[in-house]
This record gives C-alpha cells, sequence and structure tokens, in this order.
C-alpha cells in the first residue's frame, strides 16, 4: 500500500535541532522521520512550513464548550525567518538523505509512487511570509513551494482563519481581503495548490469563488459528525469535492472527541466514522489522509505514521473495498498532485 500524507509539522519540529537533517532522517520523539516513513510505506506528503504565533493562548473551558482565544499574528519579518529556515531545511535534507527528494513536478511525485523515495511537496501553513503585494510568491515559488494554505487559525493580510472551539461551526467572521483574492488567483497560475484548512466558511467560499480548478483541504474532519470549529459541514465538502478537490481527514484527537474537553482522546475508528461520511457525502475519490503528524495530539491507537495501516484496517471493517483504500491511502492526493503541479 503506497502511502500520501496531505499534512505534516514535522519540518516545524526539526528546525530547531542542533543538526536539523539528522532529525528529519532519524529520531526517537515525535510522529515522523524518514526512516519510519520508509518502514510505514510512506511515500511522500506535503510538508508544511509554518511561523509560530509568538504567543499561544490557554483554552478557555466551560462545562459544556471550549475555546482558543485567537493568537497573535507573526509580523512580515518574523514569518519570513521561520518559513525560509524551514524551506531550506528541506532542500539540505533533499541533498543530504539518500532516496528523500523535494517533490515540484509530476515526474518527482511518480517517481515517489513508483520507487522508493520519500517525497516531499513544500507547503506554506498560512501566508503571513508571503508579502501582501506578492512581491516574493515568485521567490517562493522558486524554493519549490507547490501548497499554501492562506490562513491557520488567526486572521492576516489575506483573510480570516476559524478559531479553535467546540461546539461551533466555521461561520466566523469576514473572509478573503482584497490581496487574499489576489494571492489565491496568483497561486493557481502558478501551479500552487490552495489549502483551505483553518479557513473561515467565509474565507473558504471566497477562494472557491477565485479559483477555476482544485481546492484541497489538507486536514480537517466531518462537522456533521462531530461540532468543531475546525472541520467542514456537508455543504462544504460539496463545494470542495465539486471544484475537483480532495479532502484530508486529520488524525487529531480533538477533531473527533465529541466532548467539551480539548484534552479529549478519539481513536482510529473515529477518524474512519469521519471517512465513511465524507465518502458518502462526496465520494470516496474526494477523501484522503490529512495526519498533521508533529503537528497535533494524535487519536489513542496511532502513535506514529507506522501505525497508519491500524486506520487503514479501520477502513476495511467499514466496508471500503481494496481499491477504495487505495485511492483513501494515496491514490487520490496522486491524482489532484498530477493536475496541478
Amino acid at each position: 500500500m503506497r502511502l500520501f500524507d496531505g499534512h505534516n509539522d514535522t519540518l516545524l519540529r526539526c528546525v530547531d535541532e542542533e543538526n536539523s537533517v539528522d532529525a528529519m532522517r532519524s529520531r526517537e520523539d515525535g510522529h515522523l522521520d524518514i526512516e519510519r516513513a520508509r518502514e510505514a510505506g510512506l511515500v511522500g506528503g506535503f510538508f508544511a512550513a509554518f511561523a509560530p504565533s509568538p504567543e499561544m493562548p490557554d483554552p478557555v473551558v466551560e462545562p459544556d464548550s471550549y475555546r482558543f482565544p485567537v493568537a497573535p499574528t507573526p509580523d512580515l519579518a518574523d514569518a519570513r525567518e521561520s518559513v525560509y529556515r524551514m524551506l531550506e531545511l528541506l532542500h539540505r535534507a533533499d541533498r543530504e538523505i539518500d532516496d528523500f527528494r523535494v517533490v515540484t513536478t509530476p515526474g518527482d511525485l511518480d517517481a515517489c509512487f513508483d520507487g522508493n523515495a520519500v517525497g516531499a511537496v513544500p507547503h506554506i501553513e498560512g501566508a503571513e511570509a508571503v508579502a501582501p503585494d506578492l512581491s516574493n510568491l515568485d521567490f517562493l515559488h522558486g524554493a519549490g513551494v507547490r501548497s499554501l494554505g492562506v490562513v491557520w487559525s488567526r486572521p492576516n493580510e489575506f483573510g480570516h482563519g476559524v478559531p479553535f472551539e467546540y461546539p461551533s461551526d466555521n461561520d466566523t467572521g469576514p473572509g478573503l481581503t482584497d490581496a487574499g483574492r489576489r494571492l489565491v488567483r496568483a497561486c493557481e497560475e502558478r501551479g500552487i495548490l490552495v489549502d483551505g484548512a483553518h479557513m473561515n466558511a467565509a474565507t473558504l467560499r471566497d477562494a472557491l469563488a477565485e479559483l477555476s480548478g482544485p481546492m484541497a483541504v489538507t486536514h480537517t474532519g466531518a462537522h456533521a459528525v462531530s461540532p468543531h470549529s475546525r472541520n467542514l459541514t456537508d455543504d462544504q465538502l460539496r463545494a470542495v469535492a465539486e471544484s475537483g478537490g480532495v479532502i484530508g481527514v486529520t488524525f487529531g484527537a480533538t477533531s473527533y472527541a465529541d466532548e467539551p474537553d480539548p484534552q479529549a482522546g478519539a481513536t482510529a475508528a473515529d477518524i474512519a466514522e469521519h471517512v465513511a461520511h465524507i465518502a458518502d457525502v462526496v465520494g470516496v475519490e474526494h477523501v484522503a489522509l490529512g495526519s498533521d503528524f508533529d503537528g497535533a495530539g494524535l487519536v489513542d491507537d496511532i502513535s506514529d505514521v507506522r501505525d497508519v495501516s491500524v486506520l487503514l484496517d479501520e477502513f476495511r471493517e467499514r466496508g471500503f473495498g481494496e481499491r477504495e483504500v487505495e485511492k483513501i491511502a494515496g491514490g487520490n492526493w496522486r491524482r489532484l498532485l498530477a493536475r496541478v503541479l
């Protein structure tokens, strides 16, 4: 089984290591490294470069709800420094780790699926490192960026992300700015996939209206199953699928734990329930994996990338055939990326 994953934060976890290429190659902590990826059958994924907020507020927990106050947005200079360091790490890993490659073309993608290399699609999560006039977008494209999330769960110059809240929908405020509309169009023109993860309802709607081709949502869940603000409603799932897009399901427990506790656990069976719902709503061709490895607390029975097989077995238990499991495990991302790159 060839696995391809829609989202990880491994670069964020490795960039501050004393020898971060070694951490990319193999480490004892965290969820993902190249050694464990090969063992698991992971042939590639979206590797996120992310500019952290200067501080993260604590959750406000009530008897029947919780919410995280919106984190402060990093400024352009700080965001560039963070994102550029992570992209530089990715390219050093490409040079120094055998059978690891940065994926920027369909040929690169085929080499991963048909050979033994582990591939990394460079992704930016939250566009704070992009200049509002887009003056460095071509530079970022030249640095390999082929996927971009306009927002994280905070506002920026381009649009509004959805705060972390339960129970809540994602209809939480304004959408894209004029700069955000220009960014979405510019990404499509350059072959950079636009990612709707972390968008609120208005930003998602505005971004879809600007695109003539597919949008991805790299890591999310189904709101009809668990009413978390980060999960998509059935209408939003349909809109993404109608664009030709793919929805990656996160492995983060908070998207599935249907209770007012930000530390509550969940299981691979809960993920499978969301996958089955999304497949029922939009078809199995539009659902995939979007783990959020190294960026979220995982469901109880997945400790790292080597446990994805547990999830695939849950899909089979729910009646998905082997060809359908192959599509969810990697085939749907391959098809989408081959169209966009």
